[in-house]
């Protein structure tokens, strides 16, 4: 039986640190750029919500892709108007229709959007002690932002399920802290 010795045994701890490291390093998501904003036009960048208007100058960071999915996905729930004339700027991305805050829907960051692959897939999001089924159906776009189409408000993070007042209803959040809450989701 052949032994190994002291130097062969390092190089292997070495080698498999490195891989692991890789894996890691592959896993997560880094910035993929930034974007320049650009002032809003008079009359344009819907602030229902307490949506963010870009401002001239600022650079925002955009991202292709979002953490890794998982079991329990941490993200940051905000909230969004679906409807027509809402904070949420055009029709949503899955079916090019609005939608009633009423009904408990969302929108997820690009990277966990899937390029339109989570299209009325139904999400469980669970914060405030409460949990709650919502379909998604549409993007919170990480790559583009400060312009027409997106209401000439910032790219999104790449970790956020932006919710209807609904979800935030159902989750038990009272009205005055609606905005931005940890929580999780996860595939139904």
């Amino acid at each position: 039986m052949k032994t190994f010795n002291r130097t062969t045994c390092i190089s292997l701890v070495a080698i498999l640190l490195l891989a692991f490291s890789l894996r890691v390093e592959a896993q997560q998501c880094r910035p993929s750029g930034k974007i320049r904003g650009k002032k809003p036009p008079p009359g344009h960048c819907n602030t229902e919500n307490d949506s963010d208007c870009c401002v001239k100058g600022k650079l925002y960071t955009t991202y292709k892709c979002s953490p890794p999915v998982s079991s329990h996905n941490k993200a940051y729930l905000t909230i969004n108007s679906f409807e027509k004339g809402g904070d949420g700027g055009g029709p949503s991305a899955c079916d090019n229709h609005y939608h009633s805050d009423d009904i408990p829907i969302v929108a997820l960051s690009t990277g966990w959007f899937k390029n339109n692959g989570r299209c009325f897939h139904n999400i469980t999001i669970t914060g405030n002690g409460r949990s709650v089924v919502a379909m998604v159906v549409d993007e919170c776009d990480s790559t583009m932002g400060c312009d027409e189409e997106h209401d000439y408000q910032p790219p999104c993070s790449n970790n956020i399920a932006d919710g209807s007042k609904a979800v935030w209803k159902a989750l038990g959040v009272p009205e005055e802290d609606w905005g931005r809450l940890d929580t999780t989701w996860s595939d139904v």
